[in-house]
């Protein structure tokens, strides 16, 4: 990537920046990563919205599955008609979340410095401050499936989550490669959050338990679409974000955040990282404090 939008708070591929600099700077203002000198604000826009999947969890929540992204062998056309509705006409976001093109996206996005500074404090201190909640995460170990072997023939999993210093844990399912919890577990999430991070191991009786596979979840489009969208229980049900599937996560496909019955829930499928196989189906549901 060689150039960013400091406005929208993007990275831009050739291609695209040339239809963004058509755009015009009150709407995408196109900066050179090396070439250009950056402002303070430039910079801080950036670091504010935080990057591409942030972004695209807002202006494309609501992407029609017949209007897909373009490729890197789309005409200029279709390009140009894809970017124009997207940060111009703001076609896939909800209309009331629709903004003027000066305020660009971090009128939409400044939830973020109050529900986590992460942008500033998490790189300074690395600390929780415990006495900072402002939500709460109900998270639903679903189920596991096709997962790793660690003793002859089996394996007995279990589930632990963590966030910052806090951590979770599911029950042992004896004898189990395709275990089914349907177990809830809650996590506080504080201002300056991190990834949920999740590991599956194998409980061993006379030995140390055998890792079985680790992932993380991001949940920042969760949040950000939950702070946007306010009170839940004033909503009908309707798809307020996504969580985007990137070779860089442990995505099997994309993440949808969804009200459902006056909740803020998210189904997140994950293909466990660092085993041989092995797959886990976690439900997420936030609850603001």
């Amino acid at each position: 990537m060689h150039f960013r939008s400091a406005t929208i708070g993007v990275f831009l591929c050739l291609k695209c920046g040339d239809v963004h600099r058509a755009l015009g700077p009150d709407i995408s203002k196109v900066l050179s990563v090396t070439l250009d000198d950056w402002s303070d604000s430039d910079i801080d826009s950036m670091v504010e919205v935080g990057g591409n999947s942030y972004a695209n969890s807002i202006y494309e929540a609501f992407l029609p599955k017949d209007h897909p992204k373009p490729k890197p062998d789309s005409t200029m056309e279709y390009r140009t008609k894809f970017i124009r509705a997207k940060y111009e006409t703001q076609d896939f976001l909800k209309p009331s979340l629709r903004i003027s093109s000066k305020s660009s996206f971090k009128s939409t996005t400044s939830v973020k410095s109050v529900g986590s500074s992460f942008s500033s404090t998490s790189r300074k201190d690395g600390t929780e401050d415990s006495r900072e909640f402002f939500g709460e995460l109900n998270i639903t170990v679903v189920k596991g499936t096709n997962m790793a072997v660690r003793d002859m023939l089996t394996s007995d999993p279990y589930v632990i989550l963590s966030l910052g210093e806090q951590k979770a844990q599911t029950t042992v399912k004896k004898s189990d490669l395709n275990p089914v919890w349907n177990e809830v577990l809650k996590l506080s999430v504080p201002r300056n959050y991190g990834p949920l991070k999740l590991q599956v191991y194998d409980h061993d009786m006379f030995s140390a338990d055998d890792i079985m596979g680790e992932a993380e979840i991001d949940l920042q489009p969760m949040i950000t679409a939950a702070m946007a969208f306010g009170d839940p229980s004033r909503l009908g049900d309707m798809q307020i974000g996504r969580w985007f599937m990137t070779k860089d996560n442990a995505l099997l496909t994309d993440s949808t955040v969804n009200v459902v019955s006056g909740k803020v829930k998210q189904e997140v499928h994950l293909k466990l990282q660092n085993v041989e196989s092995g797959e886990i189906e976690l439900e997420l549901e936030w609850v603001s404090l």
